[in-house]
């Protein structure tokens, strides 16, 4: 137990605060603390949720992938289209995937294969993305999308929990195990950490890249399926603004934005953190558009904690040694 309190003491002090914040959003409203609301927030943090987990790996190793909405919108037209059109509802899942994985891939071609800085490479791509998805539906939803499909995902289970929730707890546990158990997410944190030194002690770089942005873009894929399944229609316009809220998760959950550092638990955490502040919000009748900046606020204190940290450490490290 001390052991892993001290290899996750950022994540449990995010923890802390979020059972705080849903202490005091009980206290001001009561029903904050009902079954259906905690069904809102688990609702709330699984879109989010399943794109952080992506835009996490590619942070991890130094990079970023600001094109999540857009491959996510691209998905669900792509998979809307097909299941209107008599496509088995598994197999358009399949093609999905294969979406998401080969847009991911892209991104990954431009950093690694052009060489072009990871902000830059998918600031293109999300307005390429966010193009073609007008071009193919000229700007109108495609709808109706059938219930054989919808069902996969916004099915029931039991106490009114959805599939989609337990498709979110199986990315986070996926991620867990490739950054937790595998050589693949010790060469992800070694690139990230310092990529020189990786490709000094044999770490295919450009592989390992790869990987991560390809996880991306499949965790953006499964997040625009699930919007889907939930809506029952897809638009170009799906997704817009979607990678503030991955990017704020993974930096809330403690990934490190120059890379290096990050974990599922983390992203998990603050994920959950967003969600129960954003239903909070709702439920005390706070304005929504409120939600923007405290959003924002807990972005750049969350950021300058990674320099607080250090500092604290380098103070302490000061201390021992004299």
């Amino acid at each position: 137990m001390n052991k892993f309190i001290a290899k996750n003491k950022r994540e449990l002090v995010v923890a802390l605060a979020t059972l705080a914040m849903a202490a005091i959003f009980t206290i001001m409203n009561p029903a904050f603390v009902t079954w259906n609301n905690i069904l809102t927030v688990l609702q709330q943090m699984v879109l989010n949720g399943i794109l952080a987990v992506g835009i996490m790996f590619t942070i991890i190793t130094g990079g970023i992938d600001l094109s999540i909405g857009c491959t996510y919108a691209i998905t669900g037209i792509c998979v809307a289209w097909c299941t209107v059109h008599g496509v088995n509802p598994f197999l358009a899942i399949l093609i999905g995937i294969i979406i998401g994985l080969i847009l991911g891939a892209f991104n990954g071609f431009l950093v690694t294969g052009m060489k072009l800085q990871p902000f830059i490479a998918t600031l293109g791509t999300m307005s390429l993305y966010r193009g073609i998805a007008y071009v193919v539906t000229g700007g109108i939803p495609v709808t109706n999308v059938p219930d054989s499909y919808r069902n996969i995902f916004n099915g029931k289970m039991v106490f009114g929990l959805r599939y989609y929730i337990l498709v979110m707890v199986i990315v986070f546990v996926i991620g867990y195990i490739i950054l937790a158990k595998t050589r693949t997410g010790a060469y992800l944190y070694a690139v990230g950490g310092n990529e020189e030194a990786a490709k000094l002690s044999g770490v295919n770089v450009v592989k390992t890249k790869y990987i991560a942005y390809i996880v991306c873009g499949i965790c953006a894929a499964v997040a625009g399926m699930v919007m889907l399944a939930s809506l029952g229609s897809a638009e170009a316009t799906a997704g817009n603004g979607y990678e503030t809220n991955a990017i704020a998760a993974a930096a809330i959950g403690g990934t490190r934005m120059a890379g290096g550092r990050g974990t599922a638990f983390g992203t998990f955490i603050g994920a959950l953190m967003l969600a129960v502040l954003k239903v909070g919000m709702v439920v005390i009748n706070v304005d929504s558009f409120w939600q923007y900046v405290v959003t924002g606020l807990i972005i750049i204190i969350a950021s300058y904690f990674e320099f607080m940290q250090a500092d604290i450490a380098a103070f302490m490290a000061r201390k021992s040694n004299k």
